[in-house]
C-alpha cells in the first residue's frame, strides 16, 4: 500500500487517488519519460528524462555536469500516461483521462559500481525491453562521465481519471457532442541508421516495440 503523507495527500479529486502500490509499479513500468523537478540556485527546474525502476527504487542518470543531477535537496519526479481527451458540453468540464504518479524524496548518488551498472541496464530496458543485451556495455570512461541517482518510492501518490465527461445536468440538453477521444501511443516502422553494416536485421527488442504500449 502507498502511505499518505502531507505532500502526497490529494486535496481535490480524492476519488481519483489509488493506494495499491502495484498500480504505482505498473504505471512506472509502462512509461517512457519522467519529469524531474529540482531547485537549482533558487530557481525551479523541470527536466524530462529517461528512468528505470528496480523493485522500490527509481533510477535516473545523466552527465556528471548536469545541474539537475547535482542537487543534494528534495526532488519531485512525475510520470503521466495520457489515455484520452475528455470533451464535455461545456468548456469548464473538459478534462483528460490519465494515470499519473508523483514521487517525492531526497535522491542518493549511486557509488557502488555494480548498482550503477544495474541501474543503467534498468533505464535502457525501460525504453526498449531487452536492448541492454544487444548492445555494447558502457566503458570505464563513459561510466566516469555518468551520474546515477537512486530515488526511493516510499513517498509516492497515484492519480487516475477514467470515464466520460462530468457535465452539469442542465448541459445535457445542449446540442453539443460530448465524449472521450482515446489516445494511444504506438511505434512506427524502424528506420535503420544510414551507416548500418549490410546484413544486420532489426533485433528482437526493436521488433517487440511495434505493438502499442
Amino acid at each position: 500500500m502507498l502511505s499518505t503523507t502531507e505532500r502526497t495527500r490529494l486535496r481535490r479529486g480524492k476519488h481519483k487517488g489509488r493506494t495499491d502500490r502495484s498500480e504505482l509499479y505498473a504505471l512506472l513500468d509502462e512509461g517512457l519519460v519522467c519529469h524531474l523537478g529540482v531547485v537549482v540556485g533558487g530557481s525551479p527546474m523541470v527536466v524530462p528524462t529517461a528512468y528505470g525502476r528496480v523493485d522500490d527504487t527509481l533510477y535516473l542518470h545523466g552527465s556528471t555536469g548536469a545541474r539537475s543531477l547535482r542537487t543534494d535537496g528534495e526532488v519531485c519526479v512525475t510520470v503521466t500516461l495520457l489515455d484520452g481527451l475528455v470533451l464535455a458540453r461545456s468548456a469548464f468540464h473538459h478534462s483528460a483521462n490519465h494515470r499519473s504518479a508523483m514521487v517525492y524524496g531526497r535522491p542518493r548518488v549511486v557509488e557502488d559500481e555494480e548498482e550503477r551498472m544495474s541501474a543503467l541496464r534498468a533505464i535502457t530496458d525501460q525504453v526498449v525491453p531487452g536492448r541492454w543485451e544487444e548492445v555494447r556495455a558502457p566503458t570505464a570512461k563513459e561510466m566516469a562521465a555518468t551520474r546515477v541517482l537512486a530515488l526511493s518510492l516510499a513517498e509516492a501518490s497515484v492519480k487516475v481519471r477514467t470515464g466520460p465527461p462530468g457535465d452539469d445536468d442542465e448541459d445535457h440538453e445542449l446540442p453539443v457532442w460530448a465524449g472521450v477521444l482515446p489516445v494511444r501511443q504506438v511505434f512506427g516502422e524502424p528506420e535503420p541508421d544510414p551507416g548500418l553494416a549490410p546484413g544486420i536485421g532489426v533485433p528482437a527488442s526493436v521488433r517487440g516495440c511495434r505493438s502499442p504500449r
